[in-house]
């Protein structure tokens, strides 16, 4: 299927993008490409086959959560480029 000039004018239109000529006719070529290769994909048979996200089971793999202690609070403020009243200090973000 063939995408025109003013199919990809139209689009560019919406998405507020300036197309030269070029541009237009390149898009054309490659947005008829990619329909054409989803063209080629709904042809094909899948009768009986279960929709699926991913081709192979998945599963999270996570460290078992358990409690350890913590560091002491001066040994992770000891490498603090800035700190004030026993916490990190950093410049405001936000005026």
């Amino acid at each position: 299927m063939a995408i025109s000039g003013d199919e990809v004018l139209h689009v560019a239109h919406l998405a507020r993008i300036a197309l030269t000529p070029a541009d237009v006719e390149r898009f054309s070529a490659q947005l008829s490409s990619i329909v054409d290769h989803f063209a080629a994909l709904a042809a094909v048979d899948t009768e009986g086959v279960e929709p699926t996200a991913h081709p192979l089971p998945l599963s999270n793999v996570m460290r078992a959560d358990t409690v350890a202690p913590s560091l002491p609070q001066a040994t992770v403020l000891a490498n603090a480029p800035e700190q004030e009243d026993g916490f990190f200090r950093v410049r405001a973000v936000l005026e």
